[in-house]
């Protein structure tokens, strides 16, 4: 299965339309499959009052979380153009949701997945809204216990999706996140507890995490994506610009040629070095018709389009119906 990679966007635009396409144009021009946005009312999603993540605070002074949000709201319509825009020039849309309207919103644009993100995991409420939809739903895991991915994934399951059309996304939410912090052994877990289909929302400012994601077996690759990483705002930071994005694209691909097949084979490039580097038996010395062969008079050299080396000792001790000169190869 290639790699679904998604361009997260979020609130990358800054609350501007311009940037917003800007950004769908770029995340097409840099290979990804899919580009993603945030859709929210600040409203809904966030008291008045409540105050800033840590990471927000970088950017932002004396003002609430709530303020912060409104002032990157995107229209209900700006979503509209956005989904058309994407659907013009061929890359895939996507929002991750934060409540039941949001997500009913969407639900117009026939999107092939739901997104849940982190903060939403103990959402019981759109949870099961989104299971009841019986769509392919990404669920991120950030902040979470495996008791709480439990509970969440059993109610997406009880609602009406299929199991395996449930994708669970190992991530951790900090922005950007310490490479200390990135767990990626957290793998072997996930995959041993829930046998879901597993992918990986990075927040680090590494190229190298999200290919060794790939390499142990995340099927999704979500990366913060920007046009400029020193804009204001609580993402750019931990986000990847156009040409940044681009390389990891290419790496991600060079990474699945890499992985190749899940079987040992011969390649063609191997069939075509076999007899060069692989070794006969051959003559050590002159041998004459009806001399016995012995490790005396046989050795082992290259090429390899002779007898072969597993037949050694069975040779040994037998007459020889020719004779050879010194390097020759053996025939029986």
């Amino acid at each position: 299965m290639k790699t679904i990679i998604i361009a997260e966007a979020g609130v990358n635009h800054n609350g501007n339309f311009r940037n917003a396409k800007k950004l769908i144009l770029e995340a097409k021009k840099s290979g990804a499959d899919i580009v993603k946005f945030q859709k929210f009312k600040a409203e809904k999603l966030v008291t008045k009052k409540a105050k800033l993540a840590n990471y927000q605070r970088k950017n932002y002074k004396n003002i609430s979380q709530y303020q912060m949000l409104k002032k990157l709201e995107l229209k209900d319509s700006d979503y509209k153009k956005l989904y058309q825009y994407s659907k013009k020039i061929k890359i895939k849309f996507l929002c991750s949701c934060f409540d039941k309207e949001s997500l009913a919103f969407l639900q117009f644009y026939k999107n092939d997945f739901i997104k849940i993100p982190s903060g939403e995991i103990n959402n019981f409420p759109l949870l099961k809204y989104a299971g009841n939809l019986k769509n392919k739903v990404i669920l991120s895991s950030g902040m979470s216990t495996i008791d709480e991915i439990t509970l969440a994934i059993n109610t997406i399951i009880k609602s009406g999706t299929p199991k395996k059309n449930i994708y669970l996304l190992h991530c951790n939410s900090d922005y950007p996140t310490n490479i200390k912090d990135v767990n990626l052994r957290a793998f072997d877990q996930l995959k041993e507890k829930f046998g879901l289909k597993l992918g990986y929302s990075d927040h680090t400012t590494s190229q190298e995490v999200p290919i060794i994601a790939v390499a142990m077996g995340a099927k999704i690759i979500e990366k913060h994506f920007t046009l400029n990483k020193n804009l204001k705002g609580p993402d750019h930071a931990a986000s990847f610009n156009p040409r940044e994005f681009k390389t990891l694209v290419e790496n991600i691909r060079k990474t699945e040629i890499i992985l190749g097949k899940n079987k040992k084979i011969v390649t063609a490039s191997e069939k075509r070095n076999k007899l060069s580097v692989r070794k006969s038996i051959v003559a050590k010395r002159a041998i004459k018709k009806g001399d016995k062969f012995s490790t005396n008079n046989i050795t082992i050299k290259r090429p390899g389009n002779g007898i072969s080396p597993l037949k050694f000792f069975k040779i040994i001790g037998k007459k020889s119906k020719y004779s050879f000169k010194q390097d020759d190869l053996i025939k029986v």
